[in-house]
């Protein structure tokens, strides 16, 4: 099985200074834990790769482009209402992690690997329009229209398992009925962005691709795999070319911002499970990305467990 890590400076470029939870160290935090663990020397390590300005456009809007463009410039403002902060530089940083992760599917496409992932990546709040939540552009986003603009791919599962709804791919595609979502994520009622109610199952020709699972303040592995086969059923309804990952590790117990309680065997039964549908469905084709995670620790623990899992590794919860 060949997989895909990607490592380097200016994937680390972006994050926030100023004490920000989601600061340029986080990529060091996970890449130390991989080459501890010998990950490096099982897998392919590459590079990231910035994109170009019309791999931006789409999925996001030229003026916000424009707006993006002129405050990294300055290094100055926020790109939203104040949680994502600009910085000299923020342009390329961001188009860095857009870039990465196509660069990611093109491989997997081409068969040059089976699964791929991307540490400093998952940006799934961002709108077509505006930043938020950390996320300036939303890679997801500009990787879904890739797969159908120049690949030719409609029929794709996006499962995410940060502990914040992925309002950002949510509701650019709540129509779409060829994207398949399920979103495992802290009820919004406690959490930002209080969005992913149970009822939210898509609209219009897509009612019924999207499963949104709110968790209560506090769930752990053992409520995790209680509902965790409502994902596997919804996948496996998708039949889908390909199956994206979003692995945020800020649903582990003792993330600073967040309140679930879920541990890293968790992320590793989430992969080892969505690798064997990608295995069925999509000749083996994953993709995943780190998403949020605040605790150093705990994003070097998950993160390392989804690549194990991704080189077929059983995970700890299937012992």
């Amino acid at each position: 099985m060949r997989v895909r890590v990607y490592h380097g400076p200016a994937l680390a470029a972006y994050g926030f200074g100023r004490g920000h939870p989601f600061g340029t160290d986080r990529l060091d935090a996970f890449w130390q834990a991989f080459v501890h663990q010998g990950l490096d020397r099982n897998t392919d390590v590459a590079p990231p790769l910035a994109c170009r300005a019309e791999d931006l456009a789409l999925f996001h809007t030229a003026d916000y482009l424009a707006r993006v463009r002129h405050q990294s410039a300055s290094g100055e403002g926020f790109l939203d209402g104040g949680d994502t902060p600009a910085f000299p530089g923020v342009y390329q940083a961001a188009s860095t992690v857009v870039g990465t992760v196509l660069e990611a599917l093109d491989r997997i496409i081409a068969g040059d690997c089976q699964r791929a992932f991307v540490p400093i990546a998952g940006l799934h709040h961002a709108r077509r329009d505006s930043a938020a939540g950390f996320c300036v552009f939303n890679d997801i986003g500009v990787l879904i229209e890739a797969l159908r603009q120049r690949h030719g791919i409609r029929r794709v599962a996006y499962v995410d398992i940060d502990a914040h709804h992925g309002d950002g791919v949510f509701y650019s595609y709540e129509d779409d009925p060829e994207l398949f979502i399920a979103d495992i994520h802290e009820d919004g009622r406690y959490l930002y962005p209080g969005t992913g109610l149970a009822n939210e199952t898509g609209r219009g020709a897509a009612v019924g691709t999207k499963l949104n699972i709110p968790l209560e303040p506090g769930a752990n592995d053992e409520v995790f795999l209680r509902l965790w086969p409502r994902v596997e059923d919804h996948v496996r309804a998708a039949r889908p070319e390909v199956i994206l990952l979003q692995a945020g590790a800020d649903s582990i117990a003792g993330d600073p911002i967040t309140h679930l309680r879920l541990s890293p065997a968790a992320h590793a039964h989430a992969t080892t499970r969505l690798c064997a549908l990608a295995d069925e469905f999509c000749q083996g084709r994953l993709l995943g990305f780190g998403g949020g995670g605040y605790d150093r620790a705990n994003l070097a623990a998950a993160w390392t467990g989804v690549v194990r899992a991704m080189l077929g590794e059983s995970s700890p919860l299937e012992r």
